[in-house]
């Protein structure tokens, strides 16, 4: 396909996601479909057209001085992907592009500065959550949250049962891994830039033998941090697909007990291949939305874990759509469930046993605000400093936390280059 007729292609994507306030892998695979005749290489031009707008929605709307769909994938090409400004003017005349330019778009392009400094165009958010990011960010809200809008490389958690960082290196070397600084599990794929596409690591030989896995390496801090170890008993309370059960499996090297539930029985099914790739076998997956089976183990537990429903504020680099879906009454709801499970978790810790809480939010709201209050109603709990956490762990290094209570880790793209983490250890004590 002709540059012009590919973003002719990402605006039909483009305002099918905005007309019909859909996810926009489901858009660009409602496209794909509908033009079978579109290589991978187009697609993948086409969605790094989408997803770029979607990441630098407000910046390029202030830029341009205009939030039309049309204008913002000219933009991409343009500001973010450094294509010369009468070349992208001339693919547009292609008989498939979106038609030339007028004299106002044109010049719109031609703009070398922004108009417009307010923090959330800066950042790219939207302007109701201002409140929460100050609260979490002040005064480097505008890096901190500018760092969401960018794109993400793809990390790998290499699965110890089976292989280790030099293996995986090597058989996946054309790539250029680089060795993740804070987990000492993962390896790092750079994100690609403009029209190149990310690499589908997925369809590798070595990764259907179960070497590896895809994890963000805040994803692997976090089940680091659980302190999962040989012999242990560790629930799993919201599994989801099973990327923590894994880690914890490899981190315990099989010996001990992984229990894996949550209660959607659809994202649960996904966990029986990848343990079977895996080579993990002390991992027991409870019936999901069985919560009598899950009651049955309390008291037992040496770790309870809780990787907890949330917004996915910390994600937008990967689902930068979500963040423009995203509204205060699925906040709530969000706060809402996660107190709930919580409360679920709590009395499933033994003495001594940890509860770790994890969202993958940047939102006080989800994190520091539900951490206190839980602490307040469990008084037999307490916060265990991540950094003792992560020395028993034995983690590459230390990182330094954004949480403003130096107790609790609180990961980033821009300070750690992981996606948005928030990290809190508790520990029971025997009091009741």
């Amino acid at each position: 396909m002709h540059f012009g007729a590919q973003m002719q292609a990402a605006i039909e994507v483009m305002n099918d996601i905005q007309d019909r306030h859909r996810p926009a892998g489901d858009a660009l695979g409602d496209w794909g479909r509908a033009h079978r005749f579109a290589g991978s290489g187009d697609r993948a031009v086409i969605g790094n057209l989408v997803f770029d707008c979607l990441r630098k929605r407000r910046s390029l709307a202030a830029r341009l001085g205009d939030d039309a769909i049309k204008l913002a994938v000219l933009g991409v090409a343009v500001f973010l992907w450094g294509r010369p400004v009468d070349q992208v003017v001339q693919a547009c005349g292609h008989p498939h592009g979106p038609g030339s330019p007028s004299e106002a778009e044109h010049a719109a392009l031609s703009k070398t500065v922004c108009d417009d400094t307010e923090a959330p165009a800066q950042g790219d958010f939207p302007d109701w959550l201002e409140p929460s990011l100050v609260r979490a960010f002040g005064a480097d809200l505008t890096v901190q949250t500018a760092a969401l809008s960018e794109r993400a490389p793809v990390d790998l958690r290499v699965n110890g049962l089976k292989a280790d960082r030099a293996k995986v290196s090597r058989a996946l070397a054309r790539f250029k891994l680089v060795e993740t600084p804070w987990s000492p599990w993962g390896l790092r794929i750079a994100a690609p830039q403009a029209e190149r596409r990310y690499p589908n690591v997925e369809t590798e030989a070595a990764h259907g033998k179960g070497w590896f896995e895809v994890q963000d390496e805040g994803s692997q801090v976090a089940a680091l941090l659980a302190g999962a170890g040989r012999g242990l008993q560790v629930l799993d309370l919201c599994a989801g697909a099973g990327g923590k059960s894994l880690a914890f499996a490899s981190a315990m090297e099989n010996k001990g007990q992984v229990w894996a539930y949550d209660a959607d029985r659809g994202r649960l099914r996904k966990i029986f291949d990848r343990l079977k790739r895996a080579g993990a076998r002390n991992v027991q997956v409870l019936e999901a939305g069985n919560e009598q089976a899950v009651q049955a183990l309390d008291g037992r537990m040496d770790v309870v874990f809780i990787d907890a429903p949330c917004t996915g504020t910390g994600t937008w680099r990967r689902r930068p759509d979500a963040k423009w879906r995203l509204t205060a009454q699925a906040l709530e709801r969000r706060q809402s469930e996660q107190r709930d499970v919580l409360r679920t978790g709590a009395p499933l810790t033994k003495p001594g046993g940890r509860l770790v809480y994890v969202t993958c939010s940047l939102l006080p709201e989800e994190n520091q605000d539900q951490v206190s209050a839980f602490l307040r109603d469990h008084p037999n709990y307490r916060l265990v400093p991540y950094q003792s956490a992560l020395s028993e762990a034995a983690a590459a290094s230390q990182p330094a936390t954004c949480s403003e209570d130096a107790l609790t880790l609180t990961m980033t793209p821009h300070s750690h280059g992981t996606d948005g983490f928030y990290i809190a250890v508790m520990e029971r004590s025997d009091a009741p």
